[in-house]
């Protein structure tokens, strides 16, 4: 079992602030990526409200650019999934699907993951017509029609993105307004082929092999309508990955770990940062806030201890 100063649990942008601050302050520190470090954000084709991109900045840039910094002020990186988490007298226990790790202090940056629409069969379109990847996934459907269910920033991106490649973007929410930045709103109403339909729920989704179209009831008026699209790209929301923390701190009703200013939860030397977080705003750059703030707040935790063993 291999003991660490800091080991930060995710491989968001969070995460991976969090281990380049943490290893700057001279903390030996573990990063435990579950996937792609950079978690969803790396599949975003462009980043335009991260400080310091005035044409803005491809995920797939941003987050390996990051991870490449950490690394070279001495993070290390581990791609295994967190399992479980416990106390083990002052410091921390982390097991994971291919070890096991002691940490002094523990940071929890492990995003989070898309939420399905709900309707029957959907697991079965998964990768048959369904995705949750614009720029994955948009250039197989060149010259095709497709469906974007969702009204934040990463629907409306997501639909700006496929434009480029498919001849229509049906943009469907459930509400009457986005909740996206107005900046993502007034693009989409300016792109010629995006297709906006408010209070719309798709009910269900059709095909044999690969997905044929969708039902969508209109959620004013209760009347259903059978629209014919080549792919459905599903954006209705995000939950966190906090499955391996249930039991052991509490969580708000969405799943979401509180915390106070500093990051610092209700459990002595554990830490939240980013969209796991309760009150994250769900913004690449405030989610980078977080997981510095949190290697700092780890950082003076692990002080105090070293002062009081010194004491003692």
């Amino acid at each position: 079992m291999e003991d660490h100063d800091v080991v930060v649990i995710g491989g968001d942008i969070a995460a991976l602030t969090a281990g380049l601050v943490a290893a700057r302050h001279g903390r030996d520190t573990l990063v435990l990526v579950p996937g792609v470090p950079g978690d969803h954000l790396a599949n975003i084709e462009l980043i335009e409200d991260f400080p310091g991109f005035p044409d803005g900045v491809a995920g797939y840039e941003l987050c390996p650019a990051v991870q490449e910094q950490a690394a070279s002020a001495g993070t290390q990186f581990a791609m295994e999934a967190a399992e479980r988490l416990a106390a083990d007298g002052a410091d921390w226990l982390i097991e994971t699907d291919a070890g096991r790790y002691r940490a002094r202090a523990v940071i929890i940056a492990a995003g989070t993951h898309p939420q399905s629409l709900g309707v029957p069969g959907e697991e079965r379109w998964q990768g048959k017509g369904l995705s949750h990847c614009a720029s994955c996934d948009g250039p197989l459907f060149r010259g095709k029609t497709v469906a974007v269910v969702g009204g934040g920033d990463l629907a409306l991106q997501e639909a700006l993105t496929l434009a480029k490649h498919v001849a229509q973007v049906f943009l469907i929410d459930r509400h009457d307004t986005f909740s996206a930045q107005e900046t993502y709103q007034r693009r989409i109403l300016e792109q010629p082929n995006i297709g906006v339909q408010r209070r719309g729920v798709v009910e269900a989704i059709l095909g044999d092999a690969t997905i044929t179209g969708i039902r969508l009831r209109d959620d004013a008026s209760g009347e259903t309508t059978d629209v014919a699209v080549d792919g459905l790209f599903v954006y209705v929301g995000e939950d966190p990955n906090t499955a391996f923390a249930d039991g052991l701190l509490p969580l708000d009703a969405t799943g979401r770990i509180p915390t106070d200013a500093l990051m610092r939860t209700a459990l002595p030397g554990v830490f939240a940062a980013g969209d796991v977080r309760q009150g994250a705003v769900g913004l690449a750059a405030a989610a980078a806030g977080d997981g510095a703030v949190a290697a700092v707040a780890a950082h003076r935790h692990l002080l105090e201890r070293e002062q009081q063993n010194t004491a003692a």
